[in-house]
């Protein structure tokens, strides 16, 4: 799962909203009205363009003309995660379910702000819009090389979900900023804008995915794994390889591999030993924590026959090695 804050330059969000709504407006323009995606939020699902840019354009209070007067948030499911809601709700239950979804991340992006008054996707005002296809544009690899045309379709899954929220509350009063990165650190800056955490909201979208439609989810599928083998430091791929080690032979270690995996790419942690200890286990015992196959006497799976078969393969394939 993809989650992104568009800034000002490719939002053009220092005026009126009727660009960019036009805008998402492009695939409605060759779909039959019966087809067509309507804007929708947690309150309505069949919004008309003309009052998702009137609710935005009426929304900016004691805001300047330098000031942003909205953000667009992007939220991309996998082809994996797509194709996982297809098969759970069908086609049209798919997008329904994405929407609901939708929802659950706008309640994310409220309590990010760690501001009095804004608990949930009811305290913004907020529109958001299904897309079902996307295109290449200049920017990307294939047409740089020349592979594929500007405007030619992504083949794929590639339903998507577009966001426009404003910079105001819904009660008017409020300026909330997801550009504010001081985390809680300036103290009147936040008081302001309040703080907001960009890495927590992009990770808040696999774990509310994940149990909102039980989705399972690999380590090396997420978001804090890719981070980490593109940026991260040696120490941090020590770290994430340790959490590799039995992250997929225990169903309850998922969880906990990926709770200290976010915390890796977030650079918690200067050595193993110290990823440890902050759960209050030796390495050791952290390791039998990951490693511990799990037992379901429906299976008739014996435990300790497991970790026996494990050793022997990986003793077996020690001597091919040599």
């Amino acid at each position: 799962m993809y989650l992104n804050i568009t800034d000002s330059a490719i939002a053009n969000n220092k005026g009126s909203s009727s660009g960019l709504v036009n805008y998402l407006e492009k695939e409605n323009r060759f779909y039959p009205n019966d087809q067509a995606e309507y804007w929708f939020n947690h309150n309505h699902q069949n919004i008309e363009p003309y009052e998702v840019c009137r609710k935005l354009d009426n929304n900016i209070a004691k805001l300047s003309k330098v000031d942003a007067k909205f953000f667009l948030i992007n939220i991309s499911p996998s082809q994996k995660e797509i194709r996982y809601l297809k098969e759970q709700y069908g086609e049209l239950g798919a997008k329904e379910q994405l929407k609901a979804y939708t929802i659950k991340i706008m309640d994310e992006y409220a309590r990010n702000f760690k501001r009095s008054g804004i608990e949930s996707s009811k305290d913004l005002l907020w529109y958001a819009k299904l897309e079902n296809h996307r295109h290449y544009s200049y920017k990307d690899k294939e047409v740089v090389q020349g592979l594929k045309k500007r405007g030619e379709l992504k083949v794929g899954e590639q339903m998507h979900i577009q966001v426009i929220v404003s910079r105001k509350d819904i009660s008017n009063r409020i300026k909330l900023s997801p550009m504010n990165t001081s985390k809680g650190k300036n103290i009147e800056h936040s008081k302001k804008l309040g703080q907001f955490d960009r890495v927590a909201f992009k990770q808040s979208g696999e774990r509310v995915f994940d149990q909102h439609f039980g989705f399972d989810r690999k380590l090396n599928d997420t978001m804090a794994y890719a981070n980490i083998h593109k940026n991260g430091t040696l120490a941090q791929r020590e770290q994430l390889d340790t959490l590799m080690l039995g992250a997929e032979s225990n169903i309850n270690s998922k969880s906990l591999a990926g709770e200290l995996a976010n915390r890796v790419s977030d650079g918690h942690f200067h050595s193993i030993p110290e990823m440890i200890n902050s759960i209050g286990q030796t390495v050791t015992n952290f390791l039998e924590i990951l490693m511990q196959p799990v037992f379901d006497p429906g299976l008739n799976i014996n435990p300790a026959d497991e970790a026996a078969k494990r050793r022997k393969k990986k003793k077996k394939s020690q001597g091919i090695s040599r």
